[in-house]
């Protein structure tokens, strides 16, 4: 069924948007119900469109599609996924861990952690929060960096970053634990860039049986 900006899918009229930032407000409001409801997975552009009362190629024409949509709606991060990807595999390769760590850091700083304490708060009770988390994070960020690395191990690398940076966000963001929930970016980056940097590139420490199995 076609949509239009003043009848959603499901043919419940709901009045025309006015253009521009409401509707771009509105889809964003709509993508964190959605999201939260269905996971990454399960959530459509069809679907969120409609709970915003809006045409459906709204959500390309403000955000470009769903992934960037996510990012915005969910994990506050205000920058396209692939596009991040590109960005933080330039340089040295050797610094890539203390990359990953500022640019989220600086992200969810800006916004005090966004919508992030919400879908952490939401993983122990609501298993689509987990998967939404697990399949944004993990799919489209971190297993396509540790891709252009060309790394052994990449699942469990990946796994192994997000921990870091789920971690560090929660006890920043969520839990607030002194004194990491106040340090300054930079210090936080220093102590904790080592660890993202040996999940990404490092020597995992497994056994040589391991290794040798299991190198992708």
């Amino acid at each position: 069924m076609r949509t239009t900006d003043d009848q959603p899918a499901g043919g419940k009229r709901r009045g025309r948007r006015p253009a521009g930032q409401d509707t771009r407000n509105a889809l964003l409001d709509a993508a964190r119900e959605v999201f939260s409801e269905s996971g990454y997975e399960g959530a459509t552009v069809r679907a969120i469109a409609a709970r915003a009362g809006v045409d459906a190629a709204m959500v390309n024409h403000w955000f470009g599609g769903k992934e960037a949509l996510f990012a915005r709606a969910v994990l506050s991060l205000p920058f396209d996924p692939q596009t991040l990807v590109g960005t933080l595999v330039e340089g040295d390769v050797d610094t890539l861990g203390e990359r990953v760590m500022r640019r989220f850091l600086t992200v969810w700083d800006a916004t005090a952690g966004g919508a992030f304490p919400a879908l952490i708060r939401s993983l122990a009770s609501h298993d689509k929060a987990a998967i939404t988390l697990r399949d944004y994070l993990i799919e489209n960020i971190l297993n396509r960096i540790i891709a252009r690395l060309e790394s052994d191990h990449p699942q469990l690398r990946a796994g192994l970053a997000a921990s870091q940076l789920i971690g560090i966000g929660m006890v920043r963001y969520v839990a607030e634990f002194e004194p990491l929930a106040s340090a300054d970016v930079e210090t936080v980056v220093a102590t904790a860039g080592p660890t993202m940097q040996r999940y990404l590139t490092g020597d995992l420490g497994l056994p040589r049986s391991n290794y040798d199995a299991d190198r992708h």
